[in-house]
């Protein structure tokens, strides 16, 4: 006769828990299954006695217990003997397990009714594991109730119910039936969303919101706005609630409890690399002025070939949380190979980040540069227009497993409005990262760019391309491929291709062996030949993210030797 199965046995340990510690105890069954073996193992646990007397009173418990473990997986015709092996002072119990056949799903019916029958927000359990004929497992059945449940608490189906929840079982048969039916109940609405306070207008605050007063609830939209409080950088503590206790006529209060940060943060920082050697950093920033959110900041940049300033100043546009303008200023001395610049910018930037998971950045700048470049010197002033996307995605932290980059940029000037001369200069860069078993990694890169202007010898070094360095084609000194002029000084070329393919090898936790081929040149023609390097090179993962230590060698060029090249920093 059917019969239910009560949720006290519910003895689904799918935990499926390594067997260490259990030498005492023996599971052979007929025939071989080893979900219901290491069921049987993980519910009994270790078993230990000290003489065979012992273990034969603990046999009849064990038992039971490979019976119903067994039951919890389907099989009801199982018959279980126990058997004492061993010395008296270390026995064995052995359980021989007969299975038979299991019980199988006969009539299955799960169904969603109320106002949530038929939406996206109930997706009815569809799993040949549930379908007729499927060998019936007390998880399985376990897990269907439990998605409907957690379906309905995302959702806001808060008064959601199981109006039937049966699973009944015929043993002489070996059928069984399931029937869950769901009263939905009505959908729960998000309210108004109240503030603490905070140093910061009520309208700044609102345009923070992404979800209207009135909507649907949905737990993700209540995780989405605390994440974006916090991404603001105004806040230190983000707590938002929605508590369905407080809800009137189904619709629910939002509260967000906020703790802003200290408005003021001076940084120092430092590093070496082979391309620019040691170099120092100071930045300051107030992360918010006023009420309306404003911020700004400084940075100070010093290294041998390098030395720059910046200044900024930035407005939240609306949503926050993903758009702003910034104002910036600023200014550069560099003195690199066979060029020296003196440049001052200042300009303004719009970085929105889109739906789609892309930034934006739409800026304007105005640059005054001196250079000298070999033997010829020269002076531009430019405005500049400029458009830029980028995107970053991986699985997080500064030393991710998986992900790419791609970034791309256009940006140019016409000459006669202020600028002294036309051009366009296209850039793209793309970055990828993927992990094999854990210690096997694969890197790739790939940067092109492209220059138009008919008065590309009075394009400032800071706009040419160079290639060569710990970015770029190693095996090269920094920036020491591009076109030379009549004395064979590097001039900078119209054109970037640059490409890299690197196998990395994980021989101690933290610690990684690599070796990497480099392609690539800038040049003033597409036809102009290419340059190759091969190195070898070791990756350390530091608290502070990846140090690399790498020896290249060109292919393309005998006479060039060995070189060694150092830097830190994210690889993607």
């Amino acid at each position: 006769m059917a019969r239910p199965f009560p949720s006290a046995y519910l003895l689904v340990c799918l935990l499926f828990l390594s067997a260490a510690g259990q030498a005492e105890l023996r599971v052979n069954l007929e025939p071989a299954n080893t979900a219901v073996r290491n069921n049987i193992e993980a519910f009994i646990g270790p078993v230990e006695a000290e003489s065979r007397r012992e273990m034969w009173r603990l046999a009849r418990h064990s038992q039971q217990q490979a019976t119903d473990a067994a039951k919890a997986l389907g099989y009801y015709d199982v018959r279980v003997r126990p058997r004492v092996t061993g010395s008296n002072d270390a026995p064995v119990l052995e359980l021989n397990v007969n299975l038979g056949e299991p019980v199988r799903l006969r009539n299955v019916d799960i169904r969603v009714t109320g106002p949530g029958e038929g939406t996206a927000a109930f997706r009815r359990p569809d799993s040949p594991r549930l379908a007729p004929g499927a060998k019936l497992h007390h998880g399985h059945y376990e897990s269907a109730k439990s998605l409907i449940s957690n379906q309905a608490l995302r959702y806001g189906y808060f008064s959601g119910r199981f109006t039937e929840s049966r699973l009944l079982i015929d043993p002489e048969a070996k059928q069984a039936d399931i029937s869950l039916l769901y009263d939905s109940g009505r959908r729960y609405r998000l309210g108004e969303v109240t503030f603490s306070e905070t140093p910061f207008t009520e309208e700044l605050l609102r345009s923070m919101v992404t979800f209207e007063s009135g909507e649907a609830y949905d737990s993700e939209l209540i995780a989405e706005f605390n994440r974006d409080l916090l991404s603001t950088g105004y806040f230190e503590n983000v707590q938002v609630l929605a508590p369905a206790s407080q809800a009137v006529d189904g619709v629910i209060p939002v509260q967000a409890t906020l703790s802003a940060r200290k408005p003021h943060s001076l940084g120092f920082g430092g590093g070496y690399s082979t391309d620019v050697g040691a170099r120092g950093r100071v930045s300051w920033t107030q992360h918010w002025l006023n009420e309306h959110g404003h911020s700004r900041g400084a940075d100070l940049e010093i290294s041998l070939p390098r030395q720059q300033i910046t200044t900024w100043y930035q407005i939240p546009l609306d949503p926050p949380q993903s758009s702003s303008l910034r104002f910036f200023t600023g200014v550069q001395k560099e003195e690199i190979e066979d060029v020296e610049t003196e440049s001052f910018v200042i300009g303004a930037l719009h970085q929105r980040r889109l739906d789609n998971g892309w930034e934006r950045a739409i800026g304007l700048r105005l640059e005054e540069e001196r250079f000298t470049v070999g033997n010829d010197e020269g002076d531009a002033t430019l405005l500049i227009p400029s458009i830029g996307f980028n995107r970053l995605k991986s699985d997080g932290g500064m030393d991710p497993s998986q992900g790419y980059s791609l970034a791309f940029e256009v940006q140019g000037a016409k000459e006669g409005f202020i600028s002294d001369f036309d051009f366009l200069r296209v850039t793209s860069t793309a970055r990828g990262l993927y992990t094999v078993q854990d210690r096997h990694r694969l890197l790739a890169r790939a940067q092109l760019g492209a220059i138009a202007s008919e008065s590309f010898e009075r394009i400032p070094p800071s706009l040419r391309f160079f290639a060569g360095g710990d970015q770029s084609v190693r095996g090269y000194d920094f920036r020491t491929l591009s076109p030379i002029d009549e004395t064979g000084d590097h001039i900078g070329g119209r054109y970037l291709v640059a490409g890299s393919l690197e196998y990395q090898y994980e021989f101690i936790e933290k610690w990684r062996g690599a070796v990497f081929v480099d392609h690539g040149n800038a040049v003033d023609s597409l036809e102009d030949p290419l340059e190759t390097s091969v190195g070898v090179g070791i990756r350390w993962v530091s608290p502070i993210g990846p140090i690399r230590l790498d020896l290249a060698k060109s292919m393309s060029d005998p006479e060039q030797g060995f070189r060694i090249h150092f830097a830190m920093g994210p690889e993607l």
